[in-house]
């Protein structure tokens, strides 16, 4: 087989097109010798020879001495899928991408400040920007990305793609970021809930690991959940399942943006902590904008005010997650987001709540953890699910 062509773009496509062959001879027939892989693609053997070779430095398949008919010949395995996928996380505040290998395993990262909740449209722009910027520094070429997967914090309708009404970034409604990404990228881009992601890496490689259903707790700008149940993730008919954020527990309470009163929401998302903080609170006081970070930080260094905050936010969040060990008897809570990294001054008074209002079968087995990935779970989890695209 020749390239007519000549040029360097269509001698690189003829390649990639090669390469392809020889990995679905590998998938469909196992280890072949390169004299078999030749008869089976119809390439010449020096051609055989090339892209194995490049495989191999690639770790994409293993090459052992072996003996056909009497003769020395070179075996070849299939260890994993050729190519790259690529995670783009955005977040309230900041867009990250990653590039890892087809097995998931993070290659490299960028990240950008950025206000996500903005605009949809100059979101997915600056987001295929730094996919770019991140390939090329990473010297990865983009014709061998195989899959991207990008972590959006708000339900996502599996049969359309659309981001739905009620989130934290309202501005993205009916917008179908994985179709404007794929027209940007020109690569197969699938678009999923963070907190969905999230689930993934802490039951693949995170405080989720060795547990069956796992229910892992985004806690930020509002409250979600990702829930693995028999290990599988689930989502429900809509993509709405784990909105736990909405859960009413107080019919008197706040108004919520959902437009029900008292939501779980109302108790412990970021907007809601602030603006319990007294305005003469030290961590008030301080220069710049004030975050969850800083009260979390005043809470651990003793600061009675922000210790309340945090305990009364840890009551509510033990009172939604009983209703939720009620409904799907987990056998792990993972919690995450920045409240998380108050440990026991949230996980504490979470517990307790639990206590009296779940049933004590629902939390016989029931281990509540934080989370070992922290901010960059939803990332870790697009790279896993884009290695399973790609396997």
């Amino acid at each position: 087989m020749t390239d007519t062509a000549g040029t360097p773009g269509s001698q690189s496509a003829l390649r990639q097109a090669n390469e392809r062959r020889i990995v679905d001879a590998l998938r469909k027939e196992g280890t072949r010798t390169q004299a078999e892989l030749a008869r089976a693609t119809g390439l010449s053997a020096a051609s055989v020879s090339n892209i194995v070779r490049g495989l191999r430095a690639a770790g994409t398949v293993s090459v052992r001495d072996t003996a056909s008919n009497g003769r020395r010949a070179r075996a070849v395995t299939l260890l994993r899928p050729p190519g790259a996928v690529v995670a783009v996380d955005f977040m309230p505040t900041r867009i990250q991408v990653a590039v890892g290998d087809s097995d998931g395993n993070m290659l490299a990262r960028e990240a950008i400040a950025y206000d996500v909740a903005a605009d949809a449209e100059r979101g997915v722009r600056r987001a295929a920007w730094l996919t770019e910027t991140t390939l090329q520094r990473a010297r990865i070429d983009v014709g061998t990305v195989s899959s991207v997967v990008a972590s959006v914090p708000a339900p996502i309708d599996p049969g359309t793609g659309e981001v739905g009404r009620i989130s934290c970034v309202p501005r993205w409604a009916g917008h179908r970021p994985a179709k404007a990404l794929t027209e940007r990228l020109g690569l197969p881009v699938v678009a999923e809930n963070d907190a969905n992601l999230a689930a993934l890496a802490e039951w693949h490689q995170g405080a989720g690991g060795g547990a069956q259903h796992v229910i892992t707790l985004v806690i930020g700008e509002g409250v979600g959940a990702g829930i693995i149940m028999s290990g599988r993730l689930f989502r429900g008919a809509g993509g709405t399942a784990g909105e736990v954020g909405h859960i009413a527990l107080d019919p008197r309470g706040q108004v919520c943006r959902c437009g029900n009163r008292g939501c779980l929401e109302t108790f412990t998302g970021a907007h809601y902590l602030l603006d319990m903080l007294p305005q003469n609170a030290d961590v008030a006081r301080r220069p710049g904008p004030v975050g969850v970070p800083d009260v979390v930080a005043a809470a651990l260094d003793g600061d009675l005010g922000s210790r309340r905050i945090v305990s009364e936010a840890g009551t509510a969040l033990g009172q939604g997650t009983a209703i939720i060990a009620n409904l799907f008897n987990p056998d792990r809570v993972v919690v995450g987001g920045d409240l998380a990294e108050a440990g026991e001054l949230l996980l504490d008074p979470m517990r307790r709540a639990m206590e009296l209002g779940a049933l004590g079968s629902a939390l016989g087995q029931l281990e509540l953890v934080p989370s070992a990935l922290g901010g960059d779970a939803s990332l870790y989890g697009g790279l896993l699910m884009a290695a399973q695209r790609v396997g």
